[in-house]
This record gives C-alpha cells, structure tokens and sequence, in this order.
C-alpha cells in the first residue's frame, strides 16, 4: 500500500510533454529524503571494481541481512570492493512463484531479510571495511499486487485493456515507459534508496526491456545527487547503455561462449571475437563489461562453476580469464568455497557451507589479490596470443607487463611463446620466484601460468 509521501507524489507529479526534455525533476511539494548517515567517499574507480553478488535467501542458514553482516570480514578478506545485493524489497503473492524479481512495493524492506536499521547496518558495515554496496533494482515490471497497479497507465495493456505480462513471465506486471508519471515515480523510489539506505548504486535487472531514454532520465537525475558516487550496472547488452549512463554491462555473450568452449571443444580464440564485440575499436575504456562464470540465474539453470568448467582446477582457469583478460569480475556467493550444488530458484532450499573448500577460497583471493595490485590488469592494454586450446594475452601499462597463459582444456599440452616474448626472464605473479621462459612452456590440463615483469 503506497504510503502518504508517495501518494503525495502521485497525486502532484505532471505530465511531460517530451521525454528528451527531462533529466532531473523537480518537485517542491515532494523533496528528496533526509539523508541518512554520511555517503560513502572510497567508491572505487569503475576499472578497479571487483563485484560480489549476495543472494540472502541461499548465503545463510538465518537466510536474511544479517547473515551477510556476519560475513563482511570474509568477503572483504576476498579482495571484493563492491557488494551486489539481490532485491531487498517485499515480494508480492497475488500470481506469484515467489521470485525476489517480483516487487510489490519500491520503497520497503522485505521483512523476512530484516528491518530498514538491519540494511543500513549491513550498508554501513561494508562502507566501514572499504566496500561499495549496489542495490537491485527491478524496472521492468511489478508485482500484480503492487500498489502501482491502481494506476492503469502506468502499465502496457493489449487490445482489450488488459494489464499484460513481459516474456511470458506471468507473475509480473508490465510496465509501460510511455507513462511519465510512471518514470517519475520510479526515479523517486530509486534516489529514495541512496538517501534512505546510502547505497552506491544499482544493478538494473533486464535493463534491455526499458527503453535507453528513460534509462538515461534515471541516471541523470540519479547522478545529480552530488554527494554521491554512484555505480550503475546494466544487466543487459544494449551499446546504448553506456550513453545512457551506465558503468557497466552484463557479460551474457562472455559466460556463454566460455561454456561452450568447455562442453563443445569450441576453439578458446571464440573469447578474442567476444572480446572484440564487447569492446569495439575506439569505445571508451569507462565501458565495461562485468565477467564471470556463475551468477543466480546460471547457477541454477546451467550448473554450477564445477560442473560446466571442469571441476575445481578447471574453474579456476575459466576464472582468471574472466578476472584478467577484459572487463571487471563478478562472483556469485559460494562460488569461492566451490559450492558443488546448485542454488535454484526460488533460492528458499540449499544454502551455502562456507568450510567446504578452504583451498579453493585462497586460490580465489590469490587470484583477486593479484589483480588489485596490478596496474595493468586492471587498466592496461591487451594483446592476445590465444590459440585453440590455450587462452594466451598480456596486459601492459607503463613500465608493468603482465603474461598469462590459461590451458582451458583437460590435457597437457605445450604453448609455443611468440617471438617478442620468448628467451626472456620474468616472475611468477604469485610466489615472485624467478621464472625463464623460451620458445615453448609445458601446460598441463586445466592449469594457468601468470607472470610479470
């Protein structure tokens, strides 16, 4: 039920009459929230992002915010800068299959994770340990008991006006983005969270559905809010969210054709077209796409990181390409402690055994470690040496080049260095022993080889 702030709103917004007019929108009788607390200052640049996506339904067995509270330490001792919250909001039961994608009110906590204090807590308890933290936000569609629904306009209709669903998915409510009253409301409810909770941002759940002009009135007027930094993430692919503000897209194209050179034998210099689809020739290096190798959705349709790359030392290799070669790197909770099963929808079943693979944890924040510490990684240029089976590139800036060499198959197999780089002295990016490389280095399966000079 809309509370007397929004209702308030509805009531005095507007409409207007062009859309390309709009970016920030003012409101006298309805200002912004009191801020809470002090917004964040160390929100890291967007090249030097390592994003953690937290699904409280599975991450604990208490299932709510504060089992993610508990467990700040162990996720900033991963080397992770930003946390991505699933949706935080109460899920509406009219139609439902209780999916967290299913908002019945934009501006509340869902009780069964806690209370408003209890995110703020979590929020502040990450800003307190040098982490970000990005709320999801679901645009696209409400619940069918949503309060919004009362607002017929608001929602797109087919030729019998009749509130229709997006995709087939039939326990939402499509909204409709000719509406301005609708994208006001909901620019409203989104700065709502960054004063109220200070959050650093948002994951835009199938940001392909809305169209990029409402996108870019959203973060402008978002970004507006000159106390804050935000980052914005795109789950979608769309070239157009970048000019509508976005920091980040989705690596859909990545994480599928990374799979497909597991399962189908697809030759590993499929990553170099990915790569050049995502990052076409004179795009600015601030669009970036976020990699990984799991996230909620796949993890319980596809399988888990064990199962489609390999095992434990076959993830491992698919992970430093996602977290070395482009982009920035995402994990999915669990994934660092080798989670052998699934997290399936609706996320109410298993939950995670954080002892179950210690080692596997350490290789991970080894791997992270390396990454944060390095310039290059992170911003520098690539030049990639792939062949069929080996996913082969530097990454060089300024006097700092970095080798790295991941064997993505299950078989021993020897890489054949190119000229520039053979006979040449570097060291291993873990241990910092020296290492002499020739014409060719011996790789065995699944295994992967960094090193810097």
């Amino acid at each position: 039920m809309l509370n007397a702030i929004i209702m308030s709103a509805i009531l005095s917004f507007g409409a207007c009459t062009k859309t390309s007019d709009i970016t920030e929108i003012a409101d006298n009788t309805n200002p912004d929230p009191v801020q809470y607390g002090i917004p964040y200052g160390n929100v890291p640049d967007t090249r030097d992002a390592v994003i953690y996506q937290a699904n409280m339904r599975s991450f604990s067995s208490t299932r709510n915010f504060q089992g993610i509270i508990y467990r700040l330490d162990s996720i900033k001792n991963l080397g992770i800068n930003v946390i991505y919250l699933m949706p935080i909001y109460p899920v509406g039961t009219l139609k439902s299959i209780n999916s967290p994608y299913c908002v019945k009110d934009y501006t509340a906590v869902n009780s069964g994770f806690g209370t408003l204090t209890d995110l703020r807590n979590l929020i502040d308890g990450a800003h307190t340990r040098g982490m970000s933290v990005i709320l999801d936000w679901v645009g696209n569609h409400t619940s069918w008991d949503n309060a919004w629904i009362s607002h017929s306009s608001w929602y797109v209709k087919d030729s019998n006006g009749n509130i229709i669903s997006p995709n087939g998915w039939n326990d939402v409510a499509q909204l409709n983005f000719q509406s301005q009253d609708m994208r006001k409301e909901m620019i409203k409810d989104m700065k709502y969270w960054v004063y109220t909770a200070n959050c650093d941002g948002f994951r835009c759940d199938y940001a392909d559905g809305p169209p990029a002009d409402f996108w870019k009135q959203a973060i402008d007027s978002l970004r507006n809010i000159k106390t804050h930094k935000l980052l914005m993430l795109a789950e979608g692919t769309r070239a157009d969210h970048y000019t509508s503000g976005f920091n980040f897209t989705f690596g859909f194209r990545f994480y599928d054709q990374l799979k497909t050179i597991y399962s189908n034998n697809q030759p590993v210099t499929n990553i170099d077209d990915i790569n050049a689809q995502e990052f076409p020739s004179g795009t600015s290096e601030m669009n970036l796409v976020v990699r990984y190798i799991t996230n909620h959705d796949v993890n319980g349709s596809d399988g888990t990181p064990l199962d489609l790359f390999g095992g434990s030392t076959g993830s491992m290799a698919a992970f430093v390409v996602a977290a070395y070669m482009k982009g920035v790197p995402m994990i999915y909770d669990g994934q660092e402690v080798g989670t052998t099963y699934r997290l399936t929808f609706p996320f109410t079943g298993a939950t995670i055994n954080w002892a179950s693979n210690p080692a596997m944890n350490t290789e991970y924040k080894k791997i992270i470690a390396f990454r944060n510490n390095s310039t290059a990684l992170r911003r520098g240029t690539l030049v990639s040496y792939s062949n069929s089976n080996v996913c082969a590139f530097t990454k060089s800036s300024g006097t700092e080049t970095v080798l790295v060499l991941c064997n993505l198959r299950n078989s021993s197999t020897n890489f054949t260095i190119p000229t520039s780089l053979a006979n040449s002295v570097w060291s291993d990016a873990f241990t910092g022993n020296s290492v002499s490389i020739t014409t060719q280095v011996p790789l065995s399966g699944f295994s992967y080889l960094v090193l810097k000079k």
